[in-house]
């Protein structure tokens, strides 16, 4: 069985280290590698400054989806601690040693360092300025209200309208339904988050099996679950699953006004584009885009 081919289905990462397959995220990196991390992470807060919002979608590179024709795999909201000003990205983690979803709070260096290659990674901040963005820092910073919204099950390629499991940008999704739909707490708040969504358009991302055995064998993985798809999408080899360009989508669909930038960074430059073109996966700059020096290409 091709083990590699299923973990390319799992779209969140786990927060602590673990002995179990695809569960153990831990890498080393050397030092030239943690200072050009360091030094993306400071265009990314230097973008959020400049933006003068308290809260931002944020979004990385992180699994490599590149064999499904993905680049984003993890999203959360960065919040801004009013009493320093520093910020932190408040997001879905699965606990491995817990074996349990949480909510874990991240300063933006160990988010950025989520990426699979340290030498490339992306990251996109959405801002949602107005009532939008406020009712969403609210809901956000609310522990209770965050927590609410938060499943038991965890399934890393969960269907974006069931409620049996959940991912990490299924739970972000369903806060800004609580935020932006008024749902109040109690019974089957999931559920009437969904429909929230579903009556304004919500669009889950659709990712494409290659082939039929892939999914059978996907109930083989840990934190991979076919159970909760519907069984026309299993047939014609598809997942619905949310992932941050759903995410962006249905955030630039539901604020007018809201604004996106991008960064991303190689071995060599980071780039920063303002706007809802997106950045290719190579990082190459195109005219108007701002463009960072760094250190030269790393030697074998």
């Amino acid at each position: 069985m091709r083990r590699w081919a299923l973990a390319a289905l799992l779209v969140c990462a786990g927060a602590q280290a673990s002995t179990a397959p695809f569960c153990d995220r831990s890498k080393d990196i050397s030092a030239r590698e943690q200072d050009r991390v360091l030094r993306f992470t400071a265009a990314v807060k230097d973008e959020l400054r400049q933006a003068g919002a308290d809260l931002a979608l944020i979004a990385r590179s992180g699994t490599d989806l590149s064999r499904f024709g993905l680049l984003y795999s993890h999203a959360g909201i960065a919040l801004r601690d009013p009493a320093d000003g520093s910020w932190a990205v408040r997001q879905l983690y699965y606990a491995c040693d817990e074996a349990r979803p949480r909510l874990f709070d991240q300063g933006l260096a160990g988010f950025a360092l989520g990426a699979d290659q340290p030498g490339s990674a992306h990251i996109s901040l959405v801002f949602l300025p107005g009532a939008a963005g406020s009712a969403l820092a609210e809901a956000a910073s609310d522990k209770a209200r965050a927590l609410s919204a938060l499943a038991s099950d965890y399934s890393a390629n969960a269907y974006a309208f069931a409620t049996r499991y959940q991912n990490c940008n299924q739970w972000l999704i369903e806060l800004m339904a609580l935020a932006w739909g008024g749902i109040a707490a109690g019974p089957d708040l999931r559920e009437r988050a969904q429909a929230w969504l579903r009556a304004h358009d919500y669009q889950p991302d659709t990712v494409r099996i290659p082939a039929h055995w892939v999914a059978f064998a996907a109930q083989f993985v840990p934190l991979v679950h076919v159970q909760d798809h519907p069984v026309e999408d299993l047939q014609a080899l598809r997942l619905r699953i949310s992932l941050p360009t759903a995410i962006e989508a249905f955030a630039r669909q539901q604020v007018a006004q809201a604004r996106r930038v991008e960064l991303c960074h190689t071995t060599e430059h980071i780039v920063i584009r303002h706007g809802w073109q997106p950045l290719d996966a190579a990082c190459r700059p195109q005219p108007g885009d701002t463009v960072l020096a760094l250190n030269a290409p790393d030697r074998p």
